[in-house]
């Protein structure tokens, strides 16, 4: 499958092309100011994934905040553009035509990500295609449940699962493509990419996005 139209920028920030509707998901360390936002969707309100600096950088007056309810009034704070959408886990949405469904995020056994923050990861419909984003997670069974043809998750181990983990979980949910996430910056090695490839089942395609 072409997942050209996809980028990982660092950590969860990621950008997608869709048809020339521009979404970004948690940006962070954006080089440019491009002000190209159609859509934003932040997962969590930690500083790697909300990040003001970054979203203001690509924000536009137009663009649609999609951001877990619990977030929503921070977020109505600190954002002069755009127009908010709160949303809760284990839902679906559809705003200004773009077709979505939330999955939770948290940890298992971590106190980093609690289930009862209400974050979000999303499944976000391209023309047919399910891409699933899944924030800082563990393997959660509302993960394993996911049906995407990209799955795109974090593999840095520490405050997520780490490559092996996040193999076993992507080998279950045997999705088209995965695209791991959050390795290499804040937490987990460069290498992790490499060693998680070489533990995904031959007929699961892996794109290694982040570049270092």
């Amino acid at each position: 499958m072409d997942v050209s139209f996809i980028s990982v920028n660092a950590q969860n920030s990621i950008r997608i092309d869709a048809n020339g509707t521009i979404i970004y998901v948690d940006p962070f360390q954006i080089k440019e100011e491009t002000r190209d936002a159609d859509f934003i969707f932040l997962t969590h309100d930690h500083f790697d994934h909300y990040s003001l600096e970054d979203i203001n950088k690509v924000l536009q007056n137009e663009t649609s905040f999609v951001v877990p309810k619990t977030m929503d009034k921070k977020v109505r704070k600190n954002t002069f553009a755009g127009i908010n959408h709160p949303v809760e886990p284990g839902k679906s949405y559809s705003v200004n035509g773009l077709s979505f469904e939330t999955v939770a995020m948290y940890n298992k056994m971590k106190p980093f990500h609690l289930k009862n923050a209400g974050w979000c990861g999303y499944i976000i419909n391209i023309s047919g295609t399910r891409i699933y984003i899944a924030g800082d997670i563990d393997d959660i069974d509302e993960a394993r449940a996911v049906k995407c043809d990209i799955a795109m998750i974090p593999i840095g181990g520490f405050y997520t699962m780490n490559y092996k983990e996040g193999a076993d979980l992507i080998n279950a949910m045997k999705p088209q493509v995965v695209i791991p996430t959050h390795y290499g910056t804040v937490v987990g090695s460069p290498s992790d990419g490499e060693n998680f490839a070489e533990l995904i089942d031959k007929n699961i395609q892996v794109e290694l996005k982040l570049k270092f």
